[in-house]
């Protein structure tokens, strides 16, 4: 049977979906969702999930609409919980308040749930309907829809470049190569990550700490609050154990996790340093990369960025393991010493080059920002 939905139902939906982005940056790995609910064409209440372990968007919905839920619709990005968790199931909250119909943009990937939830509400007589807005809710959690599915996270690369393809000069010289204004969207890509992946190669040769930098992310400051915007966890790929706690990375308390092929006890790490061992590649010499996505997967990391250098980014690129590429290209030409942006040891005829769908182009600042996706069918 077709679904028809009315403009209000577009309407309220979209509400909903703008109100789930406001947990982009707080909610990892938790789905970003939200709730409205509808009484006589009046919005009644209204809520979102800020936090992993906090309230679901059903519940601070339900919460605000109080006694006028009664014979309301509830409009939810994602099908409501049907299990108990850290919170009570969301569609028995429903059930409990008598709403008389939930329409959700899209069904829960997470097994758990999977049309439990719509069952659930159905059973205790509530008209359901799935399916409104359905691409736009995808959109806002494809970490989770990654996790739940394949069992990997969703990977992003993150480059950036000059026009002519160069990330730094021979030298190795490459701050800055972009604007400030890339940079600090770069800021925002890693606070809405549940990862920032690096190799060791770039924490010595940068000293870099991997951390969202509240200075440097813009408007968001005016949006939430610092102590409200996490910390993804910092991942680093140190298969030869080159890193030492003295580096700068190691000064700032939040969680750590390096992934090598053999620990070396020889260092007194700090307490939220995680070692994990990982099988060797095929070539025997670096860390396994898919089985690196597993364990960060293990871990429930479902929205992964990599921000590496041209080797590491281009092990995961060559052996398939990124979904996303983030790229910015500033208006600079490095000529042609230049360090190239990728490196693909086993691409060696332009049939073997990697194809990619545009997704959006955008400018940052006076860079070019190039979303898109890789082509899985060449």
């Amino acid at each position: 049977m077709t679904k028809t939905f009315s403009q209000a139902d577009y309407r309220y939906m979209t509400r909903a979906i703008v109100l789930a982005k406001k947990g982009v940056y707080t909610t990892s790995p938790n789905p970003r969702v939200g709730c409205v609910i509808v009484k006589d064409d009046e919005v009644v209440g209204e809520g979102w999930h800020q936090q992993a372990g906090h309230a679901h968007a059903e519940v601070n919905a339900l919460a605000q609409a109080g006694e006028m839920a009664k014979g309301a619709t509830a409009y939810v990005t994602l099908e409501p919980c049907s299990h108990f968790g850290r919170t009570p199931p969301c569609a028995q909250g429903l059930i409990k308040a008598g709403v008389t119909k939930v329409i959700a943009a899209m069904v829960d990937p997470n097994p758990q749930v999977s049309g439990n939830g719509l069952a659930m509400l159905a059973q205790a007589g509530i008209e359901t309907l799935q399916g409104l807005l359905e691409t736009d809710a995808k959109a806002l959690n494809v970490g989770f829809i990654s996790l739940m599915t394949k069992g990997r996270p969703y990977v992003r690369c993150k480059l950036a470049a000059s026009l002519d393809g160069k990330t730094a000069m021979a030298s190795g010289e490459s701050q800055w190569i972009t604007s400030q204004a890339a940079r600090s969207d770069v800021q925002r890509l890693r606070a809405q990550s549940c990862a920032v992946v690096s190799g060791a190669d770039s924490i010595l040769h940068d000293n870099a700490r991997m951390t969202v930098r509240w200075a440097e992310l813009g408007s968001l400051k005016h949006q939430y609050q610092e102590k409200d915007v996490r910390q993804p966890v910092r991942v680093i790929i140190d298969s030869k154990n080159r890193l030492s706690p003295a580096l700068a990375i190691f000064s700032i308390e939040a969680p750590i996790v390096i992934l090598t092929t053999q620990l070396e006890n020889s260092h007194q790490w700090p307490h939220f340093v995680e070692h994990i061992i990982l099988p060797k590649s095929q070539c025997g010499q670096y860390v396994d990369l898919d089985a690196a996505l597993k364990a960060l997967a293990e871990k429930g990391l479902n929205d992964i960025l990599v921000e590496s250098g041209m080797q590491l980014a281009g092990a995961f690129i060559e052996q398939g393991l990124v979904d996303e590429l983030v790229l910015y290209q500033a208006p600079k030409l490095l000529g042609h010493a230049g360090k190239g942006l990728v490196n693909f040891p086993h691409v060696d005829t332009l049939k073997q080059a990697k194809s990619l769908v545009i997704k959006d182009v955008a400018m940052v600042g006076h860079d070019i920002k190039i979303v898109a996706n890789f082509n899985r069918e060449t």
